[in-house]
C-alpha cells in the first residue's frame, strides 16, 4: 500500500485492507520493521475487536524481509530516475510497474508466461497503446 506518509493512520489503514482481503485469516502474529507507526495502529484494532487479544505485534528489524525483497524491481526503476516528484506521480507510476511486472511473470488468468502477442493485446487494452 502507498502512501505519503508512514504515521499511525496510514499504519491502521493498511492494516485494515490486509485484514478485510477475502483471502485472509485472523492471524495469530504480525511481523513489521520497527516503525513507530504500527504498535498504535494495532492496539487500536486490538480496542475495536477487529484482532483478537491473542494476536501478537511482534516487530523485528529483520524478519519482514522477505516480504520487502518483493520490491526490489520497483527500486531498480525508481532510483535512477531519481525518485518522484510528487504522490500521485509515484502512485500511477507504481501501479504501471506492478501491471507490467505481473504481466511479465504470467499472472494474468488465461495466458502464457511467454506469450508476447497476448501481452501486447493486455498492454493495449489496459493503456490504449501497443507495445
Amino acid at each position: 500500500m502507498l502512501s505519503p506518509t508512514r504515521d499511525a493512520d496510514a499504519a491502521e489503514r493498511f492494516f485494515r485492507q490486509v485484514l478485510q482481503a477475502s483471502h485472509a485469516l485472523t492471524p495469530r502474529v504480525i511481523t513489521v520493521d520497527k516503525n513507530a507507526a504500527y504498535p498504535p495502529a494495532f492496539e487500536a484494532l486490538q480496542q475495536e475487536r477487529i484482532l483478537p487479544e491473542t494476536c501478537r505485534l511482534r516487530p523485528c528489524k529483520y524478519l519482514n524481509n522477505i516480504v520487502e525483497q518483493d520490491h526490489r524491481f520497483i527500486k531498480r526503476r525508481v532510483n535512477p530516475g531519481l525518485g518522484f516528484g510528487a504522490f500521485a506521480t509515484a502512485q500511477r507510476t507504481i501501479q504501471g510497474y506492478e501491471a507490467m511486472h505481473m504481466l511479465h511473470k504470467g499472472q494474468i488468468e488465461g495466458m502464457a508466461t511467454r506469450d508476447v502477442l497476448a501481452q501486447n493485446c493486455v498492454i493495449n487494452q489496459l493503456f490504449g497503446l501497443a507495445a
